[in-house]
């Protein structure tokens, strides 16, 4: 790959290594320390034979003015993180926790526990929230044609190597070392010899401890003969099954989905659907009119999950369906060889950033879901997924039932700061401009002016007015390294039964993006406009942005917003604000 397509800063000062990732308002002027390097150079550079001699000299900083605030503590990361709730972060003061440590959207997934669990683990989050004053968006995570395995014995399931094990669509069965019973009757018709079968625990680590691949030997009627490869243990009360490669005819938004957004859903105004095994184009246009006969819900937006072969065939109309795309490294590393999952997710993230959609990536940090630090291996995949351009990252197993979920999220979030610091904002933009073409729709131009005002200028933030969110999208896709405050001025709708104000889903959607944080401004004030509303609205996003430290007397803004027919970019500077 040639040099100009990394995304990286180059060279990386050495000194930034070196630096404490802990917001500097945590430690005492004692603990913080500047650091110099002092390099020599002797001998003849041309002929590859000099010396350099490198001084390190380790000094106090200068404290830092306790009345001014610190753009370190505000919006600690740009990119999002998406956690899934259950049984080790439903409690109120866990998930306080959780959105303190970065936690901007909640994941419930209906593939195990029932309506009630998860009622009332999402009237939790609702009491977190007030508590913390900090906005979360709410994910229900589809079902769909996912194979399971009950295990209701509970007790649990050796399964030895070269050993065999048969899988029967026999729902009567005790799932054991030599049958499991699998909930897809017509398995043995679309399997063949020599096919692969991974099973593992609900949210697999893919610790071969815990889960196991099977080799399909034989069909035996509607049964399926399996040799095992590996020596494993399976625990819990529900286990996956991923046939790889293997089309599975199931619907992408079963009847149980369908029961569950009609009657949790509605109740809970839930912002995203998480669409599993999404395959096709039409998947999302299924979803989306069912979504539209439920009420408020036509508001909700989809996210395809892409998890087998077939969605990645597909992937260009998906995309165009979609609101955004969830790239599910779990399953889709059962379809694609080792070798080819980073190319996947490279490619798709850059078709979702050429979009301008929200791609979400997930299966990063496995092993945290046992120890409280993750492997070099995976701080470096979170980096790479942000440097690839994930506008978030999604954590299942390891918030879930992870043993350390709060430590997750807070080392997820100081990896993708950290990431985001060498992020090549200019060769992004440029490559984008590009990718858009000319002429440009008009509210592209401006979104990208925007973008490039703030660049030019150096400023704090980015403050967008918007009704729908699709401008503080645009300005989101060309990456501006400056937060964007997203002011969502609610608009008055009726469907001729009952008037109603649109702009909380548009407001708590905008956490799925990388970059942006939104606000719900005052229902009175439109967002056309007179000047007098304009200034009393961004006041208050000014005072929001300062409250969150990253805005200071003297910064300039970029305030991007409708006046009248007309949008407008414009630059201020804060006097002594």
């Amino acid at each position: 790959m040639q040099a100009s397509h990394l995304l990286l800063e180059e060279p990386i000062r050495l000194a930034s290594i070196l630096e404490s990732s802990t917001p500097d308002e945590l430690l005492d002027d004692s603990q913080i320390l500047q650091l110099q390097f002092a390099f020599t150079t002797t001998g003849d550079p041309l002929s590859g034979q000099d010396r350099v001699d490198v001084k390190l000299s380790v000094a106090p900083a200068p404290p830092r003015d306790p009345s001014q605030p610190n753009p370190k503590n505000a919006f600690s990361s740009m990119t999002k993180i998406i956690g899934t709730l259950g049984p080790s972060s439903r409690d109120v003061e866990t998930i306080e926790k959780l959105l303190n440590a970065g936690m901007s959207v909640a994941r419930f997934d209906f593939s195990w526990g029932d309506s009630d669990f998860h009622q009332e683990t999402l009237d939790n989050l609702k009491k977190a929230v007030r508590n913390t004053r900090k906005l979360c968006a709410v994910m229900f995570d589809t079902v769909g044609p996912e194979l399971q395995i009950i295990n209701k014995g509970e007790a649990p399931i050796n399964l030895v190597v070269d050993e065999f094990v048969v899988l029967t669509p026999d729902a009567t069965q005790q799932a054991s070392s030599t049958t499991l019973p699998v909930n897809y009757p017509e398995l043995a018709s679309v399997v063949k010899p020599k096919d692969t079968i991974f099973v593992g625990q609900y949210l697999f680590t893919g610790s071969e401890s815990t889960s196991v691949w099977l080799e399909v030997m034989e069909v035996q009627g509607p049964n399926v003969k399996c040799l095992v490869k590996n020596s494993a243990t399976l625990t819990g009360t529900l286990f996956t099954a991923h046939a790889a490669g293997v089309p599975v005819g199931l619907p992408t938004l079963s009847d149980f989905d369908k029961e569950v957004i009609s009657k949790w859903g509605v109740k809970n105004s839930i912002d995203f659907i998480s669409l599993s095994y999404t395959r096709h184009a039409e998947d999302v246009r299924q979803a989306r009119l069912h979504l539209s006969k439920l009420g408020d819900l036509y508001q909700t937006q989809i996210f395809a999950k892409i998890e087998n072969i077939e969605g990645l065939k597909h992937f260009d109309e998906i995309l165009k369906e979609a609101d955004g795309i969830i790239l599910s490294r779990g399953n889709l590393g059962i379809d694609l060889p080792p070798e080819k999952v980073f190319l996947f997710q490279k490619a798709a993230l850059h078709k979702c950033n050429m979009a301008g959609k929200p791609a979400i990536v997930t299966r990063v940090v496995d092993s945290m879901t046992d120890t409280p630090r993750p492997t070099r291996a995976e701080a470096t995949d979170v980096a790479n997924a942000v440097l690839d351009g994930a506008d978030g990252i999604l954590l299942g197993a390891e918030t879930l039932r992870g043993l350390y979920p709060v430590e997750t999220i807070t080392i997820v979030q100081k990896i993708c700061a950290e990431a985001e610091k060498v992020f090549n904002q200019a060769v992004f933009f440029k490559k984008t401009v590009k990718a858009v073409g000319e002429p440009m729709a008009h509210l592209e131009s401006i979104a990208s002016s925007a973008v490039r005002a703030g660049t030019k200028v150096r400023a704090s933030v980015i403050v967008v007015f918007t009704s729908s969110g699709r401008a503080a999208r645009l300005i989101a896709k060309y990456r501006p390294s400056m937060p964007v405050i997203v002011v969502v001025i609610p608009t008055l709708t009726t469907n001729h039964l009952r008037w109603s104000f649109t702009g909380a889903f548009q407001a708590r959607q905008c956490l799925a993006v990388r970059g942006l944080f939104p606000m719900l401004a005052d229902p009175r004030h439109p967002a056309e406009s007179s000047t007098s509303t304009n200034e009393s609205i961004l006041k208050v996003a000014l005072d929001h942005g300062k409250a969150a430290g990253i805005i200071k007397a003297h910064d300039r803004i970029v305030v991007c917003q409708k006046v009248g027919d007309s949008s407008v970019v414009k630059i201020i500077e804060l006097d002594a604000y």
